[in-house]
């Protein structure tokens, strides 16, 4: 092929192939296609497809613009697949080159659906069913991998871009992609069937409060409410399952953050999308190959105490850094937040002791609820519904201890009403219209009375 990058050709020179005897392939079909094919159907694609590998300097086309990259092994595809006699369509020849452009500068057969961005979940089970989640809702697609080679080479690709490694000897990480999409990979010999890849993708449209509400994940009353929480530096604590939205959420509400804050984010992937300017981000590192070197969460939680933070979002908090987090929210850091995975906000209080407990078994359970008491003011507790759409079922405030028991008051709750024609859940979010406890703390911001106005317009 003629063209070139710079003085360096794409290609490297070859020796003139023998002919042979011509191969139809018209039966053949892309690996993300939904028909099965036999092996000797797919046979001379796999030897073209070498071939085209052979032929390719990788340096010179990691160099390249993609979609010149695209033009010039669409070009080699053609060019070999006449002198290999393999027939195939101008458009066979073009879904080819697009997958090895695929392959070299991006993941594979995931490209496409990392790039759409109707797609939220993308889950790979192994290399011939892969799932995605479009509106809440989890469908199996037509995607399929070459191989469990070629599934397993994604997977470490995906952890080498933040200098993590995935293999049989630690066969699972957490990291995330350039665009901030949060990974989960296990590895064989743990994951049976080949490469699990569990992707969430980064959420390119910036989303808050009233956008919720406008979405039907809130009411306007709820989001003002939470808005003033943000506002008056509650400390927070946002309780869900596993897709619930805890992380949009959390997003949404960290946007009413005063810019002259300094925030110090932790987590195991990085993901928060913080807009303010003085934010500091931490990221877990695992241990090396030597089982040395390991940073936690609980690490990053102590080290970010000496950072004069104004406040500390911990973007999930599963084990012994609890305890940190808790005495971080005693100490002058109000208005951090953290999110926990728990079926309601009652559910919430009992996980987070039950984790503290991991790191200081000897605390009295009296003392632990005492801390939980004084430092969380509310619990927002977000689900994903069967319709797919995803709601703020409730509001808790945090009120104090009664002998050995939290006491909480709801601030909001949602009550199902049915759904309507579309299957789409109808409800409404009601409320007591208590006085919370931390009314002095809203009036001190000038906000109580919107606080009240909010819940008598529920």
């Amino acid at each position: 092929m003629s063209r070139s990058f710079g003085r360096r050709p794409l290609v490297a020179p070859e020796a003139a192939a023998p002919q042979v005897p011509p191969v139809t392939a018209t039966a053949v079909a892309a690996p993300n296609a939904a028909t099965t094919n036999t092996a000797a159907a797919q046979a001379p694609i796999q030897r073209l497809r070498a071939q085209v590998m052979e032929r390719v300097d990788p340096v010179v086309a990691a160099d390249l613009p993609a979609a010149t990259l695209r033009v010039q092994l669409e070009a080699l595809v053609h060019e070999i697949a006449d002198r290999e006699r393999i027939e195939l369509s101008a458009r066979e020849q073009a879904r080819i080159a697009e997958e090895l452009a695929d392959d070299m500068l991006g993941y594979g057969p995931l490209e496409p659906l990392l790039q759409d961005d109707s797609i939220s979940d993308i889950m790979v089970n192994g290399p011939n069913r892969v799932f995605i989640e479009v509106r809440g809702k989890v469908v199996q697609t037509n995607v399929r991998f070459r191989s469990s080679a070629q599934l397993s080479a994604i997977a470490q690709k995906m952890a080498a871009t933040v200098g993590r490694r995935v293999d049989e000897s630690s066969p699972l990480v957490d990291c995330r992609l350039a665009d901030g999409s949060r990974v989960n990979v296990v590895f064989p010999p743990l994951a049976i069937d080949g490469a699990c890849i569990s992707i969430r993708k980064f959420a390119k449209r910036k989303v808050d409060l009233r956008a919720m509400a406008d979405g039907g994940s809130m009411s306007p009353s709820v989001a003002r409410v939470l808005e003033i929480a943000a506002r008056c530096r509650l400390n927070v604590v946002i309780s869900g399952g596993t897709g619930s939205g805890k992380t949009t959420m959390m997003n949404a509400m960290s946007r009413l953050i005063d810019e002259t804050e300094r925030i110090v984010t932790i987590e195991d992937a990085a993901e928060l999308q913080l807009q303010q300017p003085h934010v500091v981000r931490l990221e877990t590192r695992p241990m090396n190959l030597e089982g040395r070197g390991e940073i936690t969460q609980r690490d990053l939680i102590k080290n970010a105490l000496r950072m004069r933070p104004d406040r500390i979002i911990v973007g999930e908090v599963r084990g012994a850094e609890a305890f940190d987090m808790l005495q971080a929210m005693n100490t002058g850091h109000d208005g951090s937040y953290c999110t926990v995975h728990a079926n309601t906000t009652r559910d919430a209080i009992i996980r987070i002791e039950n984790m503290v407990m991991m790191g200081q078994s000897s605390l009295p359970s009296r003392a632990i609820r005492t801390q939980i008491a004084s430092a969380v003011d509310i619990i927002v507790q977000v689900a994903r519904m069967r319709d797919g759409g995803r709601r703020v079922l409730q509001v808790s405030e945090v009120c104090g201890l009664e002998g050995e028991v939290v006491t909480m008051n709801e601030v909001f709750t949602f009550e199902y009403q049915g759904e309507d024609a579309t299957g789409r859940i109808r409800g409404r979010w009601v409320t007591g219209g208590i006085r919370p406890g931390f009314y002095d703390r809203l009036d001190y911001f000038g906000l109580g009375e919107a606080w009240m106005a909010a819940l008598r317009e529920a």
